[in-house]
């Protein structure tokens, strides 16, 4: 790049600058990338065996962070803190809504469904038989109810935060619950015995084998990758994080990034690997419908901690969805009416579909595979390749991001033809 405008970019981000630290940085982009898809992977462990797991989860963990460091380069190139903007440079206007549309359909409907479904199954429900409030279960249990009073009570005030950087507190907190959660996992692998009994998890038989694999491949290996890549989608949330960060420079945000990414990396691993050891290939899909002992207090207050983690991260999603539609509707111009307003509209919006829709969650789980792969994959290093023109075909590192951009876009599509035959295949054979 020119050294006139690396120096026009340094005194832009001097006159810039953000208001968040360093910490509450790491907080807010380790919020953004963990969520409900940690409950999943010790399921995808089972069907992988721990070996083929690790060495998937650190490819994707290193892959993600490629692409992390590949849109701050770019964002350094072209001096814009906008993913929206930077696909418009790359592609025009088909770019600009490209990138919108996969950003919004990764961060739209699939926690409000967590807080739905887990909060009334498995919290309420129970503590409501203990207090007796049978006269109003007929209302007090339903989760369309439910989610309108957590959206207005707590999701709608943290929303209208103008800047990302006040969300750091609640971030703090959010992985506070999940680090919570880790803790019980690894302290019920100590607690439960193996072989299983009745008492112990109602999900599993006795006399199960409790025997470690190490390389599994069956029929649901295929969608042990896609787990994985939602684990680690923050990349909607990097550049509105990187633009509230204070004293901010590529260098600074690419540590913010090592170290969320990293932190969440050991989270996923230890979580995954005690959980399938304490179930092993009778682990539940969501682990924490594996612990079924209604009487334990604990896993209750662990699902609790577990839903308000995701609750908490909710604002974090909708901040980058809310920042990019103001972008193309008001060109960047900030406006408290046009923020309030567009604010309500989207979760109006999410809580209508919740509402309405409920099997849409496997819609999204269909969708969000192939968002994931936009923009953890194809979208940074599409960006690069057109908007890097400092840098000559045939440098090391445009040849290893072709080799990336070309690689890992052909083994997503792999796996989401697999998505798709595989169901098919089944159908055929019940018939």
């Amino acid at each position: 790049m020119p050294k006139k405008q690396r120096s026009s970019l340094s005194r832009t981000n001097k006159n810039n600058n953000g208001i968040a630290s360093f910490g509450m940085s790491v907080f807010n982009l380790s919020n953004a990338i963990i969520g409900s898809g940690l409950l999943g992977l010790s399921y995808a462990m089972a069907n992988t065996g721990i070996v083929l797991f690790v060495i998937l989860l650190i490819g994707v963990m290193l892959l993600s962070l490629y692409s992390i460091h590949l849109l701050l380069n770019i964002s350094t190139i072209t001096g814009s803190m906008v993913y929206e903007t930077l696909g418009e440079k790359a592609f025009g206007k088909p770019g600009k809504f490209i990138v919108f549309g996969a950003t919004s359909l990764q961060n739209t409907g699939g926690n409000a469904f967590r807080v739905k479904n887990s909060l009334v199954t498995n919290v309420l429900k129970h503590y409501s038989m203990l207090l007796n409030f049978s006269r109003f279960r007929e209302w007090y249990l339903n989760g369309s109810y439910l989610i309108i009073i957590v959206t207005l009570v707590i999701i709608l005030p943290l929303c209208l935060f103008k800047n990302l950087g006040y969300l750091g507190y609640t971030s703090g907190f959010s992985l506070a619950c999940m680090i919570f959660f880790l803790i019980v996992v690894i302290w019920k692998k100590t607690e439960i015995p193996c072989p299983f009994t009745v008492s112990n998890s109602s999900c599993i038989s006795d006399g199960v084998k409790c025997n470690a694999k190490y390389f599994v491949l069956n029929e649901k290996t295929v969608y042990a990758l896609p787990t994985m890549a939602f684990a680690f989608v923050c990349q909607p949330s990097l550049l509105p994080i990187y633009s509230e960060l204070k004293n901010r420079t590529s260098r600074r945000m690419k540590k913010v990034s090592n170290i969320s990414v990293f932190a969440m990396f050991i989270m996923y691993l230890l979580t995954a690997i005690f959980g399938y050891l304490t179930f092993y290939d009778d682990v539940n899909s969501e682990l924490l419908c594996s612990y079924s002992d209604k009487r334990d207090q604990t896993i209750l207050i662990v699902r609790l901690a577990v839903i308000t983690a995701v609750i908490l991260t909710v604002p974090v999603l909708l901040f980058t969805i809310r920042s990019s539609i103001l972008l193309i509707a008001l060109k960047g111009k900030f406006s408290w009416f046009w923020h309030i307003i567009t604010t309500l509209v989207l979760l109006i919006a999410c809580n209508v579909l919740v509402i309405l829709i409920p099997s849409i969650k496997d819609v999204f789980a269909v969708i969000g595979s192939s968002s994931a792969n936009m923009l953890i994959f194809i979208i940074p290093a599409s960006l690069y390749l057109k908007l890097a023109k400092d840098e000559t075909v045939f440098t090391l590192r445009k040849m290893g991001v072709c080799t990336f951009y070309a690689a890992f876009n052909l083994c997503f599509l792999l796996l989401e033809c697999c998505f798709l035959i595989v169901p098919i295949s089944q159908i055929f054979m019940v018939a």
